[in-house]
């Protein structure tokens, strides 16, 4: 049976704005009260050669400041931060900046490499949050239209209950960015924003 997020009370968007309800100053315990203890928190391609992208409504640099505040809370709470990084196939070396953005890993964060555009295709993602009692993914990254949006879409085959933080994600196109995030995203899970969880 597939399983769905709950349903919580949203702006006409389907987003929920701000702090959510009962969650405190800080990122601590007051996180469990709200989210599940078997959420992660999964970071898409946060790799100097994309967060270089034009990219909208938030640029590259908004976006990877933002997740590192998310996994700096997840750390904190003592829940999974799965970082995913793409490289090309069928090529003697990956091009510059295909390493993780400066300080975004830490101590314990589970490293995810794919070849294509879902962070489940053809790698041990999966596998990985089975052994951590994974069943709640919290989306951030890049692009909104590529790798989130992929991954997501992979995530709910697996029957994962899934979260998107909507400003901590952009896409080509604020246009673009935005469809998915009021019109897609939505019907696949919980839209929110970084202040939700930190």
């Amino acid at each position: 049976m597939s399983r769905r997020p709950a349903r919580h009370q949203t702006s006409g968007t389907g987003r929920i704005h701000g702090r959510a309800e009962g969650v405190g100053a800080g990122p601590g315990p007051a996180l469990a009260t709200i989210f599940p203890v078997t959420s992660a928190l999964i970071l898409i391609d946060l790799m100097p050669r994309i967060l270089a992208l034009p990219v909208a409504p938030h640029s590259g640099e908004e976006v990877l400041q933002r997740c590192r505040r998310l996994a700096e809370a997840f750390r904190a709470d003592g829940r999974p931060v799965v970082l995913v990084r793409v490289e090309r196939p069928n090529v003697a070396e990956q091009p510059p900046g295909s390493d993780f953005a400066d300080g975004l890993a830490g101590p314990g964060d589970v490293v995810v490499v794919k070849r294509a555009i879902s962070a489940f295709h053809d790698t041990d993602l999966h596998e990985q949050l089975g052994k951590l009692g994974v069943d709640t993914l919290v989306l951030a990254g890049l692009l909104t239209t590529m790798g989130v949006e992929s991954t997501a879409r992979t995530a709910t085959d697996y029957n994962y209950k899934v979260e998107f933080v909507a400003d901590a994600m952009s896409g080509f196109t604020a246009d673009e960015h935005a469809f998915a995030v009021d019109k897609v995203f939505p019907r696949f899970g919980t839209v929110r924003d970084t202040a939700a969880y930190t």
